[in-house]
C-alpha cells in the first residue's frame, strides 16, 4: 500500500480495494482535512486518534498541499462519500452487513430505506445515539451493545468531528465489527437532507465553496482551516516543527 507522510500524519494514498477487511481484528478508517488538522492542534486525544488510525485517507483535498509543496508528493483523494459508496458496494457484493451509527432516527430511517433499494444484498442495522457533546458511560455502553448484537462487517459512524473519531478510537477494541469508517456528514447527503454538489465543482476544486453556500454554518470551521494554512506557510519558510508535525 502506498502511504505518504504529511505534517506528521501517515496518509493512505492508494486504491480502497487494498484496504483489508479482516475477520481477526477491527480496523478503523478516518479522514484528514485542513479542518481536522486544525482541530488536532488543539485536541491531543483527537490528534492521537488520527495518528493511530489504521487507515487515514485524504478528505479535504487541500490538505495534500502539505505533501505536494514540502515533499513533491501527491496524495490520492478518498473523500467521505467515496469511502461510503466503496464499502457499501463491496459489502453488498459479499451479501454482508453494515451498521449506521449516528444522526437522528429520521435520517437513519431515510438511509436504511434508500440503502435497501440501492444495495439489495445488504443487511442493515441502525442506531441513533443521544444528541450531546459528550456521551456518558451508559450512552456508550448502549451504543456498543447495539453494534455488537448486530455484528456488522462495516460500521459507519456519522457524528460530528472530532467526536466520532475519538469515540471510535476509544472503543475500537470493544466493537464486534471488521471495519469502522468515520464518515461524518455523508449520512445527511445520503439521506437527502443536504444537496449533492455536482462533480463539476469538485473537479474545479470549488466543492468547498458551493458547500459553504448551502451550509453557512461551515464558516465556523474557517479558523481551524486557517491554522493549517498558517502552519504550511511556516513550514515552507523552514520551520521544522510544523514541517514534520512534531509539536
Amino acid at each position: 500500500m502506498n502511504m505518504v507522510k504529511a505534517f506528521g500524519f501517515l496518509v493512505f494514498s492508494d486504491s480502497m480495494n487494498k484496504i483489508i477487511i479482516s475477520k481477526k481484528e477491527t480496523s478503523v478508517l478516518m479522514t484528514i482535512s485542513p479542518n481536522s488538522y486544525g482541530i488536532s492542534t488543539k485536541d491531543p486525544l483527537f490528534r492521537e486518534a488520527l495518528k493511530k488510525s489504521d487507515y487515514l485517507v485524504l478528505d479535504g483535498v487541500y490538505f495534500c498541499l502539505s505533501s505536494i509543496l514540502l515533499q513533491r508528493k501527491n496524495i490520492k483523494k478518498n473523500q467521505g462519500p467515496e469511502v461510503f459508496y466503496h464499502f457499501m458496494d463491496r459489502i453488498n457484493r459479499q451479501h454482508g452487513k453494515v451498521f449506521f451509527l449516528g444522526a437522528s432516527s429520521q435520517t437513519l430511517e431515510k438511509m436504511q430505506k434508500k440503502a435497501t433499494a440501492d444495495y439489495p444484498n445488504l443487511t442493515i442495522g441502525i442506531y441513533s445515539p443521544p444528541f450531546k457533546e459528550v456521551f456518558s458511560e451508559e450512552d456508550t455502553k448502549k451504543m456498543i451493545e447495539e453494534v455488537n448484537s448486530f455484528k456488522p462487517d462495516v460500521l459507519f459512524i456519522g457524528m460530528t468531528c472530532p467526536k466520532q473519531e475519538k469515540w471510535a478510537y476509544q472503543n475500537k477494541l470493544k466493537l464486534k465489527t471488521k471495519l469502522i469508517c468515520c464518515v461524518g456528514g455523508v449520512f445527511d447527503w445520503y439521506a437527502g437532507n443536504q444537496k449533492i454538489i455536482a462533480p463539476f465543482w469538485w473537479k474545479l476544486r470549488l466543492g468547498w465553496f458551493v458547500r459553504t453556500i448551502h451550509r453557512p454554518e461551515i464558516l465556523k470551521r474557517y479558523p481551524n482551516i486557517a491554522i493549517f494554512f498558517w502552519h504550511l506557510l511556516l513550514a515552507l519558510f523552514g520551520n521544522k516543527k510544523y514541517k514534520y508535525g512534531s509539536f
